[in-house]
């Protein structure tokens, strides 16, 4: 066994100082998840990939693409032309991890509409917080 293969074996996400966690952050977090199932049917170019992930900032998309492209999940390819053009692409490395991201969320809509009747269900059993309540 390698030093590199040992020092993953030893590897927790639980651990808050362990890589992985961070890397699971960036490719789960709101934003690097639907960035990584965008680019699941391949490269997109800035301006697409805002219009594609509908509410997120100019600025936090391109953090999330700054961060997923340092972890090796995400290649950023910029194009001389006018007006300036840059596409953003899963690597070899970011492409199983973004499989994954749109398989959880197939179970997701699959699962959705137990989900939203549970959602409803809870809501009118709740009814108004009371007084008491610590929310």
């Amino acid at each position: 066994m390698s030093r590199g293969t040992e020092r993953v074996a030893k590897m927790s996400v639980f651990d808050p100082d362990c890589t992985s966690r961070e890397v699971l952050e960036h490719a789960t977090g709101r934003w690097g998840a639907l960035a990584l199932a965008a680019l699941v049917d391949g490269p997109m170019r800035f301006a697409e990939m805002r219009r594609c992930v509908a509410g997120v900032s100019d600025r936090m998309l391109w953090q999330t693409l700054q961060r997923l492209e340092a972890d090796g999940l995400v290649a950023r390819h910029p194009h001389t032309s006018v007006p300036r053009r840059v596409d953003y692409e899963l690597t070899d490395l970011g492409r199983p991890i973004a499989q994954r991201i749109c398989d959880l969320i197939d179970a997701i809509y699959e699962q959705l509409p137990g989900i939203v009747t549970h959602q409803r269900s809870r809501t009118a059993n709740e009814g108004p917080p009371s007084q008491d309540s610590p929310h």
